[in-house]
């Protein structure tokens, strides 16, 4: 990563011997992120190999007005639509920090359950198995099996969602507040369901997330006990920590598991 160049205003991403499209996968979700005009995306200025260049943006501390903005042009992009489930801007997807990013499949799928349990989860399990042991692992396929089976296709239980423009990596880190409001950089971007992009920014926290949830509520209601989806919207975020950064995730990964399990038979009654 070069530093921020103030005299030209651009800041620069980049990774020596980065895999091929890479950084372009990046570029195309972050052009197709800003496209329905919802909410303010970085911009890109010039992509390579090896780098990506971007406007430079200056932070500032958020505000719950800007809180405000962000929650309802959020559920305005994911109104936007997609293609498909799992569909991707790029031929090729990716997921996780740049220093050590993975590769996911930019697959197209009808249902949301098949995308999330065979092109997510079941790939990150396979990798996960010798730091989750065979007693975590068979919890975790029971949460996929779960996911799977439809269970989470809907918002409670109720209906059937249409696939939604999504960030894919919607932790707070990835919202940068400035003094225009929320900008939303370092996507994974793809055909996805709704609940995704609110589940990781509700795993680790977000400034104002309340107000935040409230505005996306105010612009795209939703059932009352929607938030009790959310543990199978972010197992994948939680399994890929798994994956990157070892043990230290695996209890939160394996009681997020369990409750997905549970809330699936909930549903079912």
């Amino acid at each position: 990563m070069t530093p921020d160049d103030p005299a030209t205003a651009v800041h620069v991403k980049s990774r020596p011997g980065a895999a091929p499209g890479f950084f372009a996968a990046e570029a195309a979700g972050l052009r197709w992120l800003a496209e329905p005009g919802a909410v303010p995306v970085v911009r890109v200025l010039d992509v390579a190999d090896e780098s990506l260049t971007l406007e430079r943006l200056v932070p500032d501390r958020p505000a719950p007005e800007h809180a405000t903005a962000f929650g309802a042009g959020l559920a305005h992009l994911h109104d936007a639509g997609a293609p498909a489930f799992g569909w991707s801007p790029s031929d090729t997807s990716w997921f996780g920090p740049l220093e050590e990013p993975f590769d996911v499949p930019a697959r197209s799928h009808e249902r949301c359950g098949t995308f999330l349990a065979e092109d997510r989860l079941r790939p990150l399990a396979e990798r996960a198995a010798p730091t989750l042991g065979p007693d975590g692992t068979a919890a975790l396929e029971d949460a996929i099996a779960a996911i799977a089976s439809g269970a989470f296709d809907g918002i409670a239980g109720q209906g059937v969602e249409r696939p939604s423009r999504v960030h894919g990596d919607l932790w707070s880190g990835n919202v940068l507040w400035t003094a225009g409001g929320a900008v939303l950089i370092d996507p994974s971007a793809h055909g996805g369901h709704r609940l995704e992009d609110l589940a990781m920014l509700a795993l680790f926290g977000a400034p104002h997330l309340e107000t935040i949830l409230d505005a996306y509520e105010q612009a795209h209601p939703m059932p009352s006990s929607w938030r009790l989806d959310l543990p199978a919207h972010v197992l994948f975020g939680l399994l890929a920590h798994v994956v990157l950064f070892g043990d230290s995730y695996t209890t939160q990964t394996l009681v997020t598991a369990r409750r997905v399990v549970e809330r699936a038979d909930d549903l079912r009654r």
